[in-house]
Parts: structure tokens; sequence; C-alpha cells
């Protein structure tokens, strides 16, 4: 067992966060379900810079239970980052559920956008909305570029599934605690899968919690190949 760990690292020991952009977080304060108060997201950034990280990616939840919307967004954003003096980049976009509330944002052309033409979406990770491919291709004709987070995490995809939106353009976004046992062994398979396969476009830490991205960022189980598999990914698009 010694053996075993001795040749695993650490997120933190593998020198992959330094220069690093976390693409998806829930860092911004009081907002959904991720950081509630303004004093833990300048802890988290501040945990962040110290590991070598250079850009950080607000993430937001927008979905018909939490439905922010891109001005209010904007509005928290511009006044977190008029009291933010450290080093890091700070960028907004905004993580979108696929449900009736995005049909209306797609309608409107109203996202915020991840790039130039990225739009960061997800489903429920138990089952898909029953028009998810017809959202997804109605995003694309509107001129935009789905960017799936996580889908690693949704348990109704099988290979045939994830090869065939690689093949239509699709990107993907690996969440990093997956790879570390975060969601179970199953969504960490399938992040092995993925990553052996060059599909992930980019990753980022989902947080919401100090504590956990503590941890699992801490946690000394990368092997070699899944550290050289990751290196490609960790500075984004």
């Amino acid at each position: 067992m010694f053996g075993l760990f001795s040749r695993s690292k650490s997120l933190i020991d593998s020198s992959l966060l330094k220069g690093a952009v976390d693409n998806h977080s829930h860092i911004l304060p009081g907002l959904d379900d991720g950081v509630k108060e303004r004093e833990d997201s300048l802890q988290i950034l501040d945990f962040l810079a110290e590991q070598g990280v250079s850009e950080v990616w607000f993430t937001p939840h927008v979905m018909e239970d939490v439905p922010n919307t891109t001005e209010g967004l904007r509005a928290a954003f511009d006044t977190f980052c008029a009291g933010y003096d450290g080093p890091l980049r700070l960028h907004l976009a905004a993580e979108y559920m696929l449900d009736n509330l995005f049909r209306e944002r797609l309608k409107n052309k109203d996202f915020l956008l991840h790039g130039e033409d990225r739009v960061l979406v997800e489903t429920s990770v138990v089952a898909p909305p029953l028009d998810l491919e017809e959202m997804l291709s109605e995003l694309m004709s509107a001129g935009f570029r789905p960017l799936l987070a996580h889908p690693e995490r949704y348990a109704y995809m099988r290979p045939g599934d994830y090869a065939r939106f690689h093949e239509k353009g699709i990107l993907f976004q690996l969440n990093l605690p997956s790879l570390v046992g975060t969601y179970g062994p199953e969504a960490a398979a399938r992040a092995e899968d993925l990553l052996k396969r060059g599909w992930y476009c980019m990753a980022g830490s989902d947080c919401h919690r100090q504590r956990r991205i503590r941890q699992q960022y801490s946690a000394p189980v990368l092997k070699k190949k899944t550290l050289a598999a990751l290196a490609p990914i960790m500075q984004g698009l």
C-alpha cells in the first residue's frame, strides 16, 4: 500500500496548478449553492493563488430554481472585483442548466460567454432533458459553442454519447475533483477515459466550499499517466 501511494501525487504536489486556469467555480459569493460569504471567497482565491493558479472563472448557476440574470451577475462581479487586490485574473461567465429558462435565454441570446463564443451548460447528473440534443443543436445554430460541464458526472451517458457529442464539436470541461473520487468511482473512471482520449479541452474546480477544495487538491491519488494526460488542458483554451 505504501508503494502505491508513493507513486501517486496530489494536484498540489504535481505542479500542474502553476499557471493553471480554473474554468469553473462557484466562488462569487451569495448567488447560488456555492460560497456564501465574501471572506470565504477571498480565502479560496488566496489558496488558489498560493498553488500558482493564474486565472479563475466565476460561473454561477443559472436555472429555473436559481434564476440569476445577466445584469445581476455582472453587477455582483463588478462589486467583488472592486474590492479584490489579489494576483489572480478574474473572469465572469455562468453555468446554464438546460431547462425551460435556458430556452428563454437562447431565444434572446442572453448569455455570459466563457470566452469568445462558448456557453457553459449542464444537465441533471441522473437524467437528461428529453430534448438535450435539440437544445445543443439550436445553441450551435445560434452561433455559440456548447461547453459541457463535467460530462463524466452524467450517469446516463454512454461511450457512444460522448463520441457523438465530441464529433459534433461540443466541448468537454473536466471537474478536477472527479479524478480524486469526489463523485464516486464511476465518475472517476469516465473522467480517466475521456482524459485518455484527449476529449477534454479545459478543467475546473467546480469549487463550492473552501474545505472541500483543499481536501481535493491535497489528495495524493493521481497516477503519473493521469497527470501527464491532464497537463495539456490545465491552461484551458
